[in-house]
């Protein structure tokens, strides 16, 4: 008997999923994590919290996550300058589950979502999961947003959904809060807000827009600059009632107990685990400085990675990486790849590789 065809849906056919490789190397820099991990106090913190829950673990976790929207509420309003309300506030199983969920109540069949490309590809393909027209513009040449060309898009496709990644990923470039705005004052729709590394930006947080502009979302992540990857952790910023229509959307005590724990935990230590932003990002600017020097192209980055480019063969060059024990990211984008902001010894590293790289070709 020949094997049924699955009845997968029919622009899920041929995709591959999302991910980046994970190769055992001694230094990666290719997933943007932090590369320190929580302090002794950090982790003291963490096992008291979830040995607490963990007693009853017997019982659904708080379904509406009250003790962690106020803590987070507390933080963002601290960290922008804003007062921001726990009812403003909506965690969720890191940042891409965020973005799923604005995607399933904002998106789906019949609804558009446009996208300035190259950004995170996880907005394209929370799109195409949640069955959502993406529509893609280019950046400018130097990967900016050009105002006008971003309006323009804006009056012609009239999206439900707008994304607009700041810091960029890969690119590590910001959006002025003046183009922010415009956008979302022209946008018929939501407009997200995409500040996985806003802690580690010079342009002030989006936040700070939310009282002018209703339709405004700004998510946000535990995972870079709180070093949580591991415990995924990510939330968003937005009027009451784009939280309340989140709640049509949630799966029933999606977020666990022990995960609510462990935020709750190191939100005690906001000042020592900030700490290592300001260190990442002199790492950051010594491997921009040092790539400059070999004659590579290297964006302005207000995130936790450098984007660097001038390679005939990205691919090639990434490999050559990964022989000598140092994981970049290839994006497939031509000409360039992406670094995360490591140790200073990864730093080093990373430096001696890419050196040794460039001299071969050289040679």
């Amino acid at each position: 008997m020949a094997p049924k065809t699955l009845p997968l849906r029919e622009e899920l056919r041929g995709q591959k999923s999302y991910g980046a490789p994970q190769i055992d190397v001694p230094v990666k820099l290719n997933t943007n994590e932090n590369p320190f991990a929580p302090s002794t106090d950090v982790v003291a913190s963490i096992v008291a919290r979830v040995t607490e829950a963990a007693t009853a673990l017997n019982r659904y976790p708080d379904r509406t996550v009250t003790a962690l929207r106020g803590a987070l509420s507390e933080y963002i309003s601290a960290a922008t300058s804003t007062p921001v309300g726990p009812e403003s506030v909506w965690p969720a199983n890191g940042s891409n589950e965020v973005l799923q969920q604005l995607l399933q109540a904002f998106g789906g069949s019949g609804h558009t979502a446009l996208g300035f490309e190259p950004t995170f590809p996880m907005h394209s393909l929370v799109c195409r999961g949640t069955g959502t027209r993406y529509e893609p513009r280019q950046r400018a040449e130097d990967f900016s947003i050009d105002r006008a060309s971003a309006l323009e898009a804006v009056r012609d496709i009239r999206p439900d959904v707008v994304f607009v990644c700041s810091p960029n990923n890969p690119t590590g470039t910001a959006v002025a809060h003046t183009s922010i705005a415009a956008i979302a004052e022209a946008a018929p729709g939501i407009v997200i807000v995409d500040e996985a590394y806003g802690e580690f930006s010079t342009e002030p947080s989006a936040v700070q827009l939310l009282s002018q502009h209703a339709n405004l979302v700004v998510v946000r992540t535990m995972s870079k600059a709180f070093a949580l990857a591991g415990a995924r952790v990510g939330y968003l910023v937005a009027s009451r009632e784009v939280v309340d229509a989140l709640q049509l959307v949630r799966l029933p005590y999606h977020l666990s107990s022990i995960t609510q724990a462990t935020a709750l935990a190191a939100l005690e230590h906001v000042d020592e685990l900030l700490g290592y932003v300001e260190v990442l990002k002199g790492q950051r600017d010594r491997m921009a400085a040092e790539l400059q020097a070999m004659g590579l192209k290297v964006l302005p980055s207000d995130a936790n990675f450098v984007w660097f480019g001038g390679f005939d063969d990205a691919h090639s060059a990434w490999q050559a990486l990964v022989d000598q024990g140092v994981l970049v990211r290839d994006l497939s984008i031509p000409g360039y790849l992406r670094a995360s902001a490591g140790t200073p010894e990864q730093t080093d590293a990373f430096i001696t590789a890419v050196r040794h790289i460039i001299k071969e070709k050289v040679a």
